[in-house]
């Protein structure tokens, strides 16, 4: 395999955790008696650009299909993330109702119809039925296909060229990264902005954050390799801002290289710290597998020890992350009996490979677990206020990564 960016031959494997399906093909109770796919799940870092990437195998539309079961509405702590987003660019680039936005992967319309209340045109773009007609509803204008250069030149020939362009952990999602970055280019205004959103590399390596790895993140981003990306189709990082999503990522602003918009010193802070821990050397790539192997370990241990004791072990949130810590360990309903979650549409289905049954979160106060494993670590706090209850009876919530603890 070569490198999704630069071409360059991949031999450094940063990360082998076997073989997965498809950690949001959630399945009925009819198709736990199919045959279920499973792809390798390898991870490779180019030590030419630094671009951590997956082995090429799943397409993009096996992974988003029709029936891809991710709302974004059901975080409430994500919709105030969306809310406040919104609240500080609008005066930050100037928008009103003579701008345009675009959002690209806008799913439910979780951030759009933020807009929508400003008075502030836009459109989403989603290729997943169900999510698009959620926006819909709202009275988002999506289009229904998947973003690249194609579908860029065709709205910028229709006059949509948008000023703020945003996606929000998007970029990590794209098969094709230069496509989507040239699609980005062109249907940009000339002194427009984009913003994207993505988990921080660094803080995937230095918080032992492997469960963020499964097939529907084909690249795993630092400041370094999306600034060599972008240069390559003549646009820039202008800004920076640290959050505390996901378990920390960057938001960059990023323009047209030509464009007056001065950069920020965060920026070059930024690269300065990753240069530092180095992630522009083979070392902490070379070394992460050992620690993914540990968080694994450690997790499988305990529900083991605490299941042989007979004490009743559920999860809350049928996340992706989970999926990917769950087919790692090769843990089945003996050990995991339930895992709640509030997504209707993941309700009364099944996870990918391990068969856990998804029930509502009200199945917690019925079955009384001892044991609540939160694999969404990063809405931990959410989680727990909202279910604190579980205390009357003597439960505890438990998190694996970046290592065991118990809450």
């Amino acid at each position: 395999m070569n490198c999704r960016h630069c071409t360059n031959p991949l031999s450094h494997v940063f990360l082998d955790i076997g073989f997965a399906p498809p950690s949001n093909a959630y399945l009925t109770k009819q198709q736990l008696k199919e045959p279920e796919v499973y792809y390798p799940l390898k991870v490779f870092v180019c030590d030419s650009c630094w671009l951590v990437q997956t082995e090429d195998y799943a397409c993009a539309d096996v992974l988003f299909d029709k029936d891809y079961a991710y709302f974004s509405s059901t975080s409430s702590s994500w919709l105030e993330h969306a809310r406040c987003y919104v609240e500080d660019i609008v005066p930050k680039l100037q928008l009103d109702e003579n701008s345009f936005v675009i959002e690209i992967a806008s799913n439910d319309g979780y951030l759009l119809k933020n807009f929508i209340s400003n008075g502030i045109p836009c459109l989403g773009i989603e290729p997943t039925q169900s999510t698009a007609a959620a926006a819909e509803a709202l009275g988002i204008p999506v289009v229904r296909e998947f973003f690249g250069a194609d579908l860029a030149k065709t709205l910028s020939k229709s006059g949509r060229k948008a000023d703020l362009i945003i996606g929000n952990n998007v970029f990590a999602h794209v098969p094709d990264i230069n496509d989507f970055t040239a699609g980005l280019k062109c249907v940009l205004n000339l002194e427009g902005s984009i913003t994207l959103e993505f988990p921080h590399l660094l803080n995937l390596i230095s918080e032992n954050q492997f469960d963020t790895v499964y097939h529907e993140h084909f690249s795993y981003l630092s400041l370094n390799s999306v600034s060599t990306i972008l240069k390559k189709q003549d646009l820039r990082v202008w800004d920076v801002e640290r959050l505390s999503t996901h378990g920390g990522s960057l938001r960059v602003f990023i323009c047209h290289i030509e464009s007056s918009k001065a950069s920020s010193t965060v920026v070059s802070e930024i690269l300065q710290q990753e240069k530092a821990y180095g992630l522009l050397s083979l070392k902490p790539y070379e070394l992460f597998q050992v620690n993914a192997n540990k968080v694994k370990n450690d997790l499988v241990q305990f529900l083991i020890s605490e299941h042989s004791k007979g004490k009743r072990i559920a999860a809350y949130g049928a996340a992706a992350k989970g999926n990917t810590l769950l087919n790692y360990g090769g843990v089945k309903p003996d050990l995991i009996e339930f895992v709640c979650d509030a997504a209707e549409s993941k309700q009364n289905k099944f996870l990918p490979g391990s068969h856990i049954p998804i029930l509502m979160p009200s199945a917690l106060r019925e079955k009384k677990p001892d044991w609540v494993i939160i694999f969404p670590w990063n809405l931990v706090d959410e989680i727990k206020n909202a279910h604190s209850y579980i205390g009357e009876w003597g439960g505890k919530f438990v998190t694996a990564v970046p290592k065991l603890n118990i809450h």
